[in-house]
């Protein structure tokens, strides 16, 4: 039912891209600035951070999102444009009102993004020629789209694209995306960005709420150092040239099937961030069951997520127990010490308040594994969450730390 495929965001129907080098990085062979589009009008949603310091194109794009009516994304990296002030938010208007000329469409069909260090105005000669390099350089090519995924990257060490085919109702759907992240990355939103596009014909309420749904259950669900940031979007594209049956609340089967399949881009997106997450070694998938909410799951999964004593104790191959139950306990939820049960790649290490003895034989092969899955049985209820997170090594000390404004 659901087939991975090549391109990215031009494996959908009807999309192109462009992206060049402009000079916002130091390297000449490094995509800085890119373009999305679509040949026919799309319809769009997209969420942002929840940061109360957003950067201007954030602010500019939560107002073209509001219309649902999207032609293009414009990209760049290496400057943020975020703490810019005034010139910030005219600058962000300008690279729509730019990207619109070169598409003949409206600068209010133009949602903008921009992502790197913060605190610099914008460059705009080197914006302007480089959107119009961009505009000139459309295509849907496969070299197109390893360009357009790379030109978004900043400390990330590794492009990240999928797509993926769907059958409804006898029609090929078609979902590509691509993103970005690995640092600054915490749940409801991090330094990340995910541009997701799709051939579809779908309602925009559902469309909304189908995007909705699926960051709750992948961008919200991880963390690779609890910092939050200020320019992080996810925006959905959807052109309707797959011309399928028009995909809606009341279409139950059609709607679950894309759901289920814009679910897997969002969720294998989230997973490659943290695989990407500065300095990593290890991908940790958190799995808390028996919590008495969903809620109560969530607050002790990021607490152990995000303990700097987890994290490297998972790095330096210690399956400390103590650091893990700790982390739970002061989640703020009520919990019964007694009931906890505690494994490390399905290895019981911890119940009844004790840790289990002898120390399992198979526990320090299972910490040398590169994926390590931590699961909390609580015992008092029916809440459950999973949520992934990485390893925090001298690495990622290294690369923050040289990492100036």
């Amino acid at each position: 039912m659901l087939e991975e495929v090549a391109g990215g965001v031009i494996a959908p129907n009807g999309f192109v891209v462009g992206s060049t080098h402009c000079g916002l990085k130091g390297n000449v062979k490094k995509h800085d600035i890119g373009i999305i589009t679509s040949e026919y009008p799309c319809k769009a949603a997209a969420l942002f951070t929840t940061n109360q310091i957003v950067a201007a194109p954030i602010i500019y794009s939560r107002k073209v999102i509001k219309r649902g009516g999207v032609h293009a994304i414009v990209v760049n990296s290496g400057n943020a444009n975020a703490c810019t002030g005034e010139r910030g938010y005219k600058d962000a208007e300008t690279m729509a009102q730019l990207t619109a000329k070169e598409l003949n469409t409206t600068p209010d069909r133009i949602l903008v993004a921009s992502t790197g260090i913060i605190g610099h105005p914008l460059p705009m000669q080197k914006i302007k020629k480089g959107i119009i390099k961009a505009s000139n350089s459309f295509g849907n090519t496969q070299s197109h789209a390893a360009h357009i995924a790379k030109t978004i990257m900043t400390t990330d060490l590794a492009p990240k694209h999928i797509a993926v085919k769907i059958p409804i109702a006898k029609k090929e759907v078609t979902i590509g995306a691509i993103a970005k992240g690995s640092g600054m990355i915490s749940p409801n939103m991090a330094t990340m960005i995910c541009f997701i596009t799709t051939d579809a014909e779908i309602s925009l309420n559902t469309l909304r709420s189908c995007l909705k749904h699926s960051v709750e259950k992948s961008f919200n669900q991880i963390t690779v150092d609890g910092h939050m940031s200020t320019n992080d979007m996810v925006a959905i594209l959807a052109n309707g040239m797959a011309r399928n049956k028009n995909i809606s609340f009341s279409s139950k089967s059609e709607l679950a099937l894309f759901q289920k399949a814009l679910d897997h881009v969002t969720q294998q997106m989230a997973k490659a961030i943290v695989k990407d997450g500065e300095g990593a070694s290890k991908f940790v998938q958190i799995e808390v069951l028996g919590a008495k909410t969903i809620l109560d799951a969530k607050k002790i999964a990021r607490s152990v997520a995000e303990s700097p004593l987890v994290k490297t104790a998972i790095n330096g191959e210690d399956p400390n127990w103590g650091r893990i139950v700790s982390a739970a306990g002061y989640a703020g939820v009520k919990l019964e010490e007694s009931k906890i049960k505690l494994f490390i790649n399905k290895t019981l290490i911890f119940k009844n308040g004790l840790p289990v003895t002898p120390t399992p034989k198979n526990l320090p092969d299972q910490m040398k594994k590169e994926e390590i899955l931590i699961q909390l049985q609580l015992g008092i209820g029916n809440g459950e969450t999973t949520m992934w997170t990485c390893d925090l090594s001298k690495e990622y000390i290294k690369i923050n730390a040289d990492y100036h404004t």
